[in-house]
């Protein structure tokens, strides 16, 4: 089976508008790291398979492993955590967070 070239392109869009939709801190960091650590997990797989499946199983890998350190690394605050909600007019503003969350 030949991987097409750019067949990531629309995985990296779709995790890119994702990222877009977390709630809190500890998401968007998780978000992040996975989107960076998929950038240099291909870069490395690339460079040590110099073939298409090593890119891709690079990007996974760094995929997975950015995002579980994101994730680890989001600094604890003390007391309650704050989210983000949208108000009816479209504004974004952060609040603490609703218990049911």
């Amino acid at each position: 089976m030949k991987i097409r070239k750019w067949a990531f392109v629309p995985v990296v869009l779709l995790a890119v508008a994702l990222a877009g939709c977390a709630a809190n801190e500890q998401q968007q960091r998780a978000g992040t790291g996975a989107l960076l650590g998929a950038g240099a997990g291909a870069l490395a797989g690339q460079a040590l398979g110099r073939d298409t499946k090593s890119t891709l199983a690079g990007a996974a890998g760094g995929a997975i492993l950015g995002g579980v350190i994101g994730s680890a690394t989001t600094p604890r605050r003390q007391g309650q955590e704050f989210c983000r909600y949208r108000a009816a007019d479209g504004s974004i503003y952060t609040a603490p967070c609703d218990e049911r969350y």
